[in-house]
């Protein structure tokens, strides 16, 4: 049996640490940063709640961004976690890869789906609001029966 762990999930702050945001990911063992970071500023607060996992977004420019690699693959507890920025630069099959779980911003939409027994998650944007989209991050639950998610809408 796997030991219990918590994930949360953010994405496209484009720079911007909400309280909301900070609040909603208190507690979790790995925060997972899905990319248009906007400044490593981000990545220093979050750091200060649990370690942290990040990848590159479209918009993650200069020096420090470099450091960010495209994708990540993050192992809990035998759960296998793809993350990358853009869904749509996905070039392979998660289900073959024996992926549970693949993570991808972007869009700035919730969203929350499985397909062919892998979950597929975006977390939303927690950053700046965009249109009428929601303020939104995500919460990744895994356990000895796989992995759960959550979306969370953060009131701002």
């Amino acid at each position: 049996m796997r030991a219990p762990a918590s994930i949360g999930v953010i994405s496209d702050t484009h720079g911007l640490v909400r309280p909301q945001a900070m609040e909603a990911l208190r507690g979790s063992d790995l925060i997972v940063h899905a990319g248009d970071v906007g400044h490593p500023a981000v990545l220093e607060a979050l750091r200060a709640l649990a370690p942290v996992v990040a990848v590159r977004g479209n918009n993650d420019r200069g020096a420090w961004a470099e450091s960010l690699a495209a994708t990540e693959l993050v192992d809990v507890a035998g759960v296998l976690v793809f993350v990358l920025h853009d869904l749509a630069e996905l070039d392979l099959d998660p289900k073959a890869a024996g992926f549970h779980a693949v993570i991808a911003g972007h869009s700035h939409r919730p969203k929350l789906e499985r397909r062919e027994g892998v979950l597929y998650l975006n977390p939303g944007s927690a950053g700046p609001r965009r249109f009428r989209l929601p303020v939104a991050l995500a919460r990744l639950r895994i356990q000895a029966a796989g992995v759960e998610a959550e979306l969370v809408e953060l009131e701002v």
